[in-house]
């Protein structure tokens, strides 16, 4: 059993992203953008309300303060910030969702915050003290085997380990560079190999294996809705059962 997530909510304005409609049928969870890389008040109130519809969980996506740089910018905060900024998004989202009959069940970092997260002890430390600060009850999303996965366990969270079918990984278990030749698998084809593969084998970091949990598609692939669903139907026609993360973990 696995999960399906993707990124969502990442426009401006009165307007949810056409890909978000057509990829939301075929996800598990949302993660969705919280203002500070992406998304507004408004776009987040109408992604909240499209996963609702769809019985998708709702998750929240904090990231750095870089809507120029859409989050991918590394920064260098002091821990206490750190804490603080994905507090206040967590908290922004959730107020919304609870307005409109929702919860949110986990939390992922976004672009720079995530990848910086995956091997900065005390950034990650940072992020688990916001999420457990507001509820012990939400999971945290970090790339499999890292330090936001260890950072969550202590802190006494839920956590669930990620992959990406749509990225191509090192022989030791670390996503490609995106700087390289082949780190990104545009092809349905490739991803939904990939996806059947992290599901039921996991990552070899050296001798350690570990699990996956859930599965990302990111959403501004150009073709992430054909993805999305070759993914979706290449797992059940390989016995691998897709449900959201509360379910399961």
């Amino acid at each position: 059993m696995i999960d399906l997530n993707c990124d969502m909510g990442e426009s401006f304005g009165r307007y949810v992203l056409g890909s978000d409609e057509a990829i939301m049928p075929h996800i598990t969870s949302a993660n969705i953008a919280c203002g500070f890389h992406a998304g507004d008040p408004m776009v987040m109130t109408q992604t909240v309300a499209l996963a609702a519809r769809r019985g998708v969980s709702v998750g929240a996506h904090p990231g750095y303060p870089d809507l120029q740089g859409f989050g991918r910018r590394e920064m260098s905060l002091a821990p206490d910030e750190v804490e603080a900024m994905v507090l206040y998004q967590i908290g922004a989202l959730a107020g919304l969702a609870r307005a409109a009959g929702a919860e949110v069940a986990h939390v992922k970092p976004h672009g720079a915050l995530y990848n910086q997260a995956a091997t900065d002890r005390a950034l990650a430390n940072a992020i688990a003290r916001a999420v457990a600060r507001l509820s012990k009850n939400m999971i945290l999303v970090g790339l499999a085997g890292s330090a936001l996965i260890e950072a969550g366990i202590e802190a006494g969270l839920h956590t669930a380990n990620e992959g990406f079918p749509d990225r191509a990984y090192n022989p030791d278990g670390t996503l490609r560079s995106r700087k390289l030749p082949g780190a990104v698998l545009a092809s349905p084809e490739e991803a939904s190999a990939n996806a059947v593969k992290l599901a039921k084998e996991g990552i070899a970091f050296g001798v350690r294996r570990v699990n996956v949990d859930t599965l990302c598609i990111h959403g501004d692939n150009a073709n992430a809705a054909e993805i999305v669903r070759a993914v979706r139907a290449t797992l059940a026609a390989n016995g691998v059962d897709v449900k959201p993360m509360p379910m399961f973990l």
